[in-house]
């Protein structure tokens, strides 16, 4: 197949809803990035230098047309006080609460992400991978934990999933999603200012996984809905992240106003297209783990196969995992994921 567009060019005809030569590729792959450098984990996520290089290798390597910044989870919650552990082979993980309970939330101090935690860092990673590469690879800054999510960590989740099921205050809670998604705001923007083509957000924890649809639409869907409005209000894209099976809230998920949803592989790929279809663009949903990393080659093959005729019919695909590659994934099934972009993915 001779390939008539670039990488910006294929993912921003896909985002309007138009057809590119071919369905695009994410790969999200920090994980796999941190690994191939030989450098700790803790030490290659505290580095903006380290994580753009792991970055740019990697698509030298595999040559996809989406590259997803970001160092796991935590980096937002850090950078609101709450206490974060890192691993030697994995991501960091937020483990303390920024706060005890929600009589705290008013003493939360917005971060900066220009001086807070490892923010500044993840920053520099966009802004050297935007100016050596932007004009050729889609960058999409991620703007770690939307409301819900960042709410969850700096309370705890256990607490705060409890005070949801309780309602004794709803005031409280409305407060500490103000809170959450301000800074959500804030960071997704600078992520822009470093000369991303588009930001992101992870909200996996407000998915049916973990939450009731009932508790998502009351308590995550108009945070969601605001921060995707507030952001095209100053022409920001945003993609919206949910692991597991979203597939029950996907309408909801695209009446947000999010330009691309970021979905697992538990979803049901029928219903999800046709709940999304001209509303979003769907990028996903290969199994990073049971398929990318501990799949074959042709498995990986016949997945993407898969989902590119049930999902990118009409358009509306960015094809990649679902979630974060583990470390360890393969190589060659992350070739095998770029040949098939190119081998099923071709409109006719």
């Amino acid at each position: 197949m001779s390939e008539t567009m670039n990488s910006v060019e294929r993912v921003q005809t896909v985002l309007a809803g138009g057809i590119p030569d071919r369905v695009p590729v994410d790969l999200h792959n920090f994980m796999m990035t941190a690994q191939a450098s030989g450098m700790p984990f803790p030490e290659f996520f505290g580095s903006g230098e380290a994580m753009a290089e792991g970055q740019i290798r990697a698509w030298r390597e595999f040559g996809h047309d989406v590259l997803l910044l970001e160092n796991g989870t935590a980096a937002l919650a850090q950078a609101c006080g709450c206490g974060v552990e890192y691993f030697d082979e994995s991501a960091p993980v937020s483990f303390t609460p920024a706060i005890r309970s929600l009589d705290q939330v008013d003493s939360l101090k917005l971060p900066d992400p220009y001086r807070d935690g490892t923010l500044p860092e993840l920053l520099k990673a966009t802004r050297i991978v935007a100016r050596e590469i932007g004009d050729r690879a889609f960058i999409m800054g991620r703007g770690d934990q939307g409301p819900f999510s960042l709410a969850a960590l700096i309370l705890g989740m256990d607490v705060f999933l409890y005070e949801l099921a309780t309602r004794e205050h709803l005031q409280e809670i409305g407060r500490l999603l103000e809170f959450s998604l301000q800074a959500s705001y804030r960071y997704c923007v600078a992520q822009m200012e470093q000369g991303a083509h588009m930001t992101s957000i992870g909200e996996s924890l407000a998915g049916p996984d973990v939450c009731s649809p009932k508790l998502y639409k009351e308590f995550e869907y108009p945070y969601a809905k605001r921060l995707a409005a507030r952001l095209k209000e100053e022409n920001i894209l945003l993609a919206y992240h949910i692991c597991g099976n979203a597939t029950r809230i996907a309408a909801d998920m695209a009446d947000t106003g999010a330009a691309v949803l970021e979905l697992d592989y538990k979803i049901d790929m029928a219903q999800v297209k046709a709940a999304t279809r001209g509303k979003a663009t769907i990028l996903g949903p290969i199994d990073p783990s049971g398929v990318m990393a501990l799949g074959t080659p042709e498995l990986v093959d016949a997945k993407c196969k898969e989902a590119i005729e049930v999902l990118g019919e009409g358009g509306g695909l960015i094809l990649g995992p679902g979630c974060a590659l583990p470390p360890m994934t393969p190589p060659e099934n992350v070739h095998a994921m770029m040949e098939a972009a190119r081998r099923y993915g071709v409109y006719k």
